[in-house]
């Protein structure tokens, strides 16, 4: 066990978090931390790195474990140094080792002593063995990979905005390849192409991980354990977050009837103490009766203790056809040119994703269709009767500080009484007196929350979001899906969310070379159509290759010196036997998979609890081995390029 909590209760002030739970972290496993937002969840990771003491019970943490902590808080840190020398303190006793031999290297140039020479040797040796002579590229390799362009990574830290610098000091985390790694919403601070690199990168982690996230994507290809803290207890399932879901409509099925058939039994013997209670014969069995009811363990009913509200928007116009139109937009920061001769169009009912990785303009995209944004040249061209409200991070400085919530939502017109302000205030995570803080007190997310409910208010019937989502736990995203989902107005997007974004949009926006690229579709279908693309570009450069192989071996076979020898001819034969063998055996295991999957999404495979641990014990077993034998797959047809050169 890395770490862990054994009995933990867990008080904060007069709120109860947590009581009695127990929770072993093993090396290796990869766990979705779930739950509302408030319920403790960042607290609970606190309290497994020491940060919080538990009111009783342990907390308990081998001495060998190293444990990396990503949350909020550590945007308090800054420093002149390059984001390239912040990542590198991840090594710090090679870094340390280096300034030591660097020492070392200007005392034997004066002195020559045989001593320091051996030294130097020997720290040289050290040095090697550590992967020293590495770290510099690995870390250059990382940054870039979470977005960074090779000219950012010697710029100073203190340049880059909170987002970047999370990022950087994400990437110090995992390049220190701690034991084990928590992750409190990482997806919050990247875009696309940095989440799935990120999702490669954990996936060969050797360590154990803990994910706080509210993506249900990230957390579906990431982890393979979810534990839910719900009602001041943690709940555990063994499977992604799809599973969990599943089960748990399982798990509260079960629960229901159990209660059901608990009340029949209740009433039941109820109504003999009852009828025996009238007689004086009778009345030490009623006695009895009433005793062992009362001792009776009670099973609750399975309800679901969440904010069960919706969330509506209403519009006060029906616009034209044509909501907005750019033509020939150009718009450059500096010598950075976003976007040249940009033409676009948006209709009426069009719900549209914008795409792409962090600095190609998607935000800048927004600001130019809702208006805040100058460009150098071309036109954008408002439709008639269009309403639009504007939701981004930098908004939140038209909040009135000195306003409660209620008083800054009654203030924005959205003509809702209190307490339809207070419903809608609760879908946003705010409850009870919270409805009376002043916005001043409010944290960075509770503020974007409160103004992304001004916009649901506003009456819109074309809304601009800029990650909507970023402040949202995972029941309150399923409620503004839902509400998008029924939004008659029309809409433009830009999100790090996969899920969200398959949800809600009909059309995909790419900024692709400083130009707009539409697709008719929605994400899970630009997905498919972008490796469809891939694919064929790949299989058109392999043609070229081939030409080009075939080109080269009639050169060869023209030239005697450089026939194939038979022993190579010998080996690639061998190569090639064993490559069909593995073809064969992958394609067994994947026969395997299905199998095993079509029988886990059996519901009442669940009622048994050691069938269903025989099963996923298969299923993993089944997983670890198609690993492996990918990974043969992939060696020998690389081995077989290679003898075929």
């Amino acid at each position: 066990m890395l770490a862990g909590l054994q009995q933990v209760t867990f008080e904060f002030g007069a709120r109860l978090i947590v009581a009695d739970a127990t929770w072993h972290i093993q090396p290796g496993e990869r766990i979705g931390l779930i739950g509302y937002n408030g319920t403790g969840k960042s607290t609970l990771l606190k309290l497994l790195v020491g940060d919080y003491q538990p009111t009783s019970g342990s907390v308990e943490r081998s001495r060998s474990t190293s444990i990396g902590y990503l949350h909020q808080d550590l945007l308090s840190f800054n420093t002149k140094d390059s984001i390239l020398q912040v990542a590198l303190l991840a090594f710090e006793n090679i870094l340390k080792l280096e300034q030591e031999i660097e020492i070392l290297g200007k005392e034997l140039e004066q002195t020559g002593d045989e001593k320091l020479l051996e030294s130097y040797t020997d720290k040289l040796h050290q040095l090697e063995t550590a992967d020293g002579y590495t770290i510099h590229h690995r870390t250059a390799e990382v940054l870039q990979g979470l977005g960074f362009s090779p000219t950012d990574l010697d710029r100073p830290y203190q340049e880059f905005s909170g987002g970047w610098r999370m990022r950087v000091l994400l990437a110090k985390m995992i390049l220190a390849k701690p034991d084990l790694l928590l992750l409190d919403e990482p997806t919050n601070h990247l875009d696309l192409p940095s989440i799935e690199w990120l999702e490669k990168y954990l996936s060969h982690y050797a360590g154990a991980v803990v994910i706080v996230s509210h993506d249900k994507y990230f957390l579906n290809r990431m982890v393979t354990k979810i534990v839910e803290l719900y009602q001041e207890e943690l709940h555990f399932y063994t499977g992604n977050y799809d599973f969990y879901e599943r089960e748990k409509s399982v798990r509260m099925e079960l629960q229901q009837k159990a209660y059901e058939n608990q009340q029949d039994y209740i009433r039941q013997q109820e109504r003999l103490v009852e009828r025996f209670r009238a007689k004086a014969s009778k009345a030490a069995m009623a006695q009895s009766l009433m005793k062992k009811l009362d001792k009776l363990e009670r099973v609750d009913p399975a309800q679901l203790v969440r904010p069960n509200l919706r969330i509506n928007f209403s519009l006060d116009k029906t616009p034209g056809k044509i909501i907005a139109t750019l033509k020939d937009v150009k718009k450059s920061f500096g010598e950075l040119v976003v976007m040249k001769e940009a033409t676009a169009e948006i209709n009426r009912g069009d719900k549209i994703a914008l795409i792409g990785a962090n600095g190609k303009g998607k935000s800048t995209l927004l600001r130019i269709l809702a208006g805040t944004e100058p460009f150098e040249q071309g036109e954008k061209i408002d439709g008639h009767n269009v309403v639009q409200s504007f939701y981004a991070q930098h908004q939140l400085e038209s909040l009135t500080l000195s306003h409660t919530l209620l008083e800054e939502m009654a203030s924005s017109g959205c003509q809702l009484t209190d307490l339809e302000i207070r419903s809608l205030l609760g879908c946003f995570l705010f409850s009870g007196d919270d409805v009376d803080k002043k916005i001043k007190v409010l944290s960075g997310g509770e503020k974007a929350r409160v103004a992304l409910a001004k916009v649901i208010t506003s009456r819109a019937n074309f809304l601009l979001l800029d990650e909507p989502t970023n402040h949202l736990d995972l029941h309150s995203c399923e409620l503004l899906i839902e509400a998008l989902q029924k939004y008659e107005g029309t809409l433009i997007l830009v999100s790090h969310d996969r899920y969200f974004i398959s949800k809600t949009a009909n059309k995909i926006w790419e900024i692709e070379d400083g130009v707009v690229k539409e697709f008719k579709g929605g994400y899970e279908e630009w997905v498919s159509w972008k490796e469809r693309m891939e694919k064929q570009r790949s299989t058109a450069s392999n043609k070229s290759t081939a030409t080009l192989k075939t080109a080269t071996h009639t050169v060869i076979q023209a030239a005697p010196l450089q026939q194939v020898s038979k022993e190579k001819k010998k080996e690639f034969q061998r190569t090639q036997k064993h490559f069909q063998q593995a073809e064969k055996e992958l394609a067994a295991a994947t026969a395997l998979q299905k199998e095993l999957e079509k029988k886990l999404s059996d519901p009442q495979l669940y009622a048994n609890r050691e069938d269903f641990l025989k099963l996923e014990t298969s299923y993993q077993a089944c997983l670890s081995s198609m690993k492996l034998l990918t990974e043969n797959y992939e060696r020998l047809f690389e081995e077989m390029m290679r003898l075929e050169d």
